[in-house]
């Protein structure tokens, strides 16, 4: 992905991440960016949870902090419980948890 559009963006100390969640994956595992028709970029997630009370979205939650190497607690589901767009509130947002997020968007090729 060529611009500087990405799917995260500060609100205050935090930072919230637009992410496009498939829930009874193989594995669980971020997949890099995407966009939407709508032009907007997300970032790709999957999860080996099912959908079902809130398993995906703790699931999501759970790889979101361990990926970006945050505690869990800093990590919780702002809006899209029930659909596959969310987003994803990371308190204490600082700069290293921006670069995680670069790092993930933006994956070295072996």
């Amino acid at each position: 992905m060529t611009g500087t559009a990405v799917p995260w963006r500060r609100s205050g100390q935090d930072v919230l991440i637009d992410v496009r969640l498939t829930p009874k994956a193989a594995k669980d595992g971020v997949d890099g960016l995407e966009v939407l028709s709508d032009g907007r970029p997300i970032l790709k997630a999957r999860v080996r949870a099912v959908p079902e009370k809130g398993s995906a979205n703790k699931a999501l939650t759970q790889l979101i902090a361990k990926t970006i190497g945050v505690p869990k607690s800093a990590v919780s589901l702002e809006s899209g419980s029930t659909s596959r767009i969310k987003t994803l509130r990371v308190s204490g947002g600082s700069s290293e948890i921006e670069t995680a997020l670069a790092r993930l968007a933006n994956p070295a090729k072996d």
